[in-house]
């Protein structure tokens, strides 16, 4: 029975570890659950400025999660509904009352310039294998934005649960620079629902608000609803003001859902009753109005974590800071490598350097007299010359040499030397460097 015991507490744990990290909770660093990261990553895979169907962006996508179709699917048109990152074609269903979207090979989908431009970069990405070994995927997405207060998310794992609320994107921004020029920071959520709020006990993301519907009364005989509460339906809605109207909590004589793009519920009152006096009634008796907790857990360095948005926002700052002076680094390196070839390219073709080999019989022969025609210009030349160095200069085709245009190289030249003392300075003041970068995507995608 011990080793029973042992045995069911190993296999719980297990079980326990793997629903925390690997399926229910988002990880800090892109803010995404596991399925969420493998569809934008077989979507970056696929791109080619194109829409694909959504069967084969899952079908695809199974390559890396392991849990079947339907849950890819399901996935993808909640993250399309976003708005952020997926580009939709087709009926992806309706936020707003609920309705389902099409089948997976009726819908399109595609890459959103956003997603491609702040998620993901390859060579400063940490890559595992899939769950079969035949794949490559992500640890996480290099994100420079607040992907996870963009997104919101919601999850419940063994002992514990998370419900992160969306936030503005551009709001996000706005507090992602204010972090960076150590000014105070105040977020709160924004709904694509739309709604009213009442964020006095929002905690920073760790307590509660309250949500109501958004009620136009001017009209004293009926009442128009034009905006939902945030996780509410019109189909909800309506079923729980039919509810309230059966209990005689409110009294109504009819209501008609005229949604489409934007909601509209005609609520039509009973003889007798005016539309002021009935508002309190349908926010106390009906889903116009709910509570909603909320519970910022996310997993950092590998271990559940509860965090507040503001540490959140501090979070995304420094990694934007990171990400950004990797890739000036990983550019810096690729210009200098770059510069050093043109530089042997040049001198090699203006000295006539080709010529010395002409009579030299051996491999060996040639690349020394290579050498040896280099060496006067290694003032000129800013790293040691290697024997790839040579091999690249000797396999140069006779009619470019002869087509070499000096001025044109020389601009050339000139431009990688003035790009690269801008990437010194760019790295000598990275903090202004990313408040810049994060200012361009607000004035690209604030409308």
């Amino acid at each position: 029975m011990a080793y029973l015991n042992n045995l069911y507490d190993l296999n719980f744990l297990e079980y326990a570890s793997y629903v925390i990290k690997d399926r229910a909770i988002p990880h800090i660093n892109d803010g995404l659950k596991p399925v969420q990261r493998r569809i934008l990553h077989t979507l970056w895979e696929m791109d080619d400025g194109k829409f694909h169907k959504v069967a084969n962006v899952v079908g695809q996508c199974m390559r890396y999660h392991p849990h079947g179709d339907a849950s890819i699917g399901d996935a993808l048109v909640t993250l399309a509904n976003k708005d952020l990152f997926l580009d939709k074609q087709g009926n992806f269903g309706n936020i707003f009352t609920g309705d389902p979207a099409s089948a997976v090979r009726y819908i399109e989908t595609r890459l959103m310039p956003l997603a491609k431009e702040a998620l993901f970069n390859p060579q400063i990405t940490q890559y595992v294998e899939s769950y079969d070994g035949r794949n490559k995927e992500p640890v996480t997405l290099p994100a420079k934005i607040p992907v996870l207060l963009a997104l919101g998310s919601e999850g419940i794992a063994v002992g514990m649960a998370t419900k992160i609320l969306p936030h503005n994107m551009i709001e996000l921004l706005e507090a992602e620079i204010a972090c960076l020029q150590n000014e105070q920071l105040l977020l709160f959520p924004d709904f694509p629902t739309g709604g009213l709020a009442d964020v006095s006990e929002y905690n920073d993301g760790n307590g509660k608000i309250l949500v109501r519907a958004k009620l136009d009364t001017s009209d004293p005989k009926r009442i128009i609803i034009r905006e939902i509460p945030f996780g509410a339906t019109t189909e909800s809605l309506i079923s729980s003001i039919e509810s309230a109207a059966k209990k005689g909590k409110i009294k109504i004589s009819g209501i008609s859902d005229y949604t489409a793009e934007n909601v509209e519920i005609e609520v039509r009152l009973a003889r007798g009753v005016h539309s002021e006096e009935t508002v309190d009634a349908l926010y106390a008796f009906t889903e116009c109005e709910s509570s909603i907790s909320v519970n910022l857990v996310v997993i950092k360095d590998d271990k559940p974590v509860q965090m507040s948005v503001t540490d959140v926002i501090r979070h995304y700052a420094n990694q934007l800071v990171e990400i950004l002076t990797a890739e000036l680094k990983l550019e810096d390196g690729e210009l200098k490598d770059k510069l050093h070839a043109r530089t042997l390219e040049q001198i090699f073709i203006e000295n006539r350097i080709y010529k010395k080999i002409e009579e030299k019989t051996t491999a060996e022969a040639v690349a020394a007299a290579v050498f040896d025609g280099l060496k006067p210009f290694h003032n000129e030349i800013k790293r040691e010359v290697t024997a790839e160095d040579v091999d690249t200069l000797l396999k140069i085709p006779i009619r470019r040499i002869s087509l070499y245009d000096i001025n044109k190289a020389k601009k050339e030249m000139q431009e990688i030397r003035n790009r690269l003392k801008e990437i010194r300075e760019s790295l000598a003041n990275i903090i202004d460097y990313s408040v810049g970068f994060l200012e361009k995507l607000i004035d690209k995608y604030k409308n």
